[in-house]
């Protein structure tokens, strides 16, 4: 009998189920698929979510499996929702390391780990991405006006699925701007 493939199934590979499995934590996971388990889409929700982190961590991976996460930041919002299935950031001049670019031209798979450490919440978004360095619309589209720095590029992500994570163990975290407010909320 062929199993009906889910949403979770981009990181609850057969390996991951068999972990599970010997763990005992299999049965909690195949109820939640069995309910329609993650999303594959972004929704109302996700989307303010995202419009509101100034930072983000992306994950990529060359075609032999080396992990590279990298840290991308800037004004609330710069991580763009296109549609429901699409999310984009201009990239600027930085290091120019460009490994993340690099291991994209062998390897399209990406994570996105996006952390609200005040109200201790975190979403994970798997997907792949391209880089478009020849669509001035699309560039500015996804770039801050307001930003010195002139915009290279664009990175481009296909939503394939999205998860809300636990927050156990994440420690309030403010900024600058946040914390006053924090304090008086205490």
């Amino acid at each position: 009998m062929t199993r009906k493939k889910t949403v979770s199934d981009v990181a609850f590979t057969p390996a991951v189920k068999a972990q599970q499995e010997q763990l005992g934590s299999r049965a909690m996971y195949a109820k939640m698929e069995g309910r329609g388990g993650w999303t594959d889409h972004v929704n109302d929700s996700l989307a303010r979510f995202i419009e509101q982190r100034d930072s983000f961590y992306l994950a990529t991976a060359t075609a032999d499996g080396q992990p590279y996460i990298q840290h991308r930041g800037g004004p609330a919002g710069f991580l763009k929702v296109l549609d429901e299935k699409t999310l984009a950031f201009a990239d600027y001049t930085g290091n120019q390391q460009y490994i993340s670019m690099g291991n994209l031209s062998e390897n399209d798979k990406v994570c996105l780990f996006l952390m609200d450490y005040p109200n201790r919440r975190r979403i994970k978004i798997w997907g792949t991405a391209k880089v478009i360095d020849d669509d001035d619309a699309l560039l500015k589209s996804v770039s801050d006006p307001d930003y010195k720095a002139d915009p290279q590029r664009a990175f481009v992500i296909t939503v394939n699925a999205w998860d809300v994570n636990c927050p156990q163990h994440i420690a309030p975290r403010y900024t600058v701007e946040e914390f006053p407010s924090a304090q008086n909320q205490a």
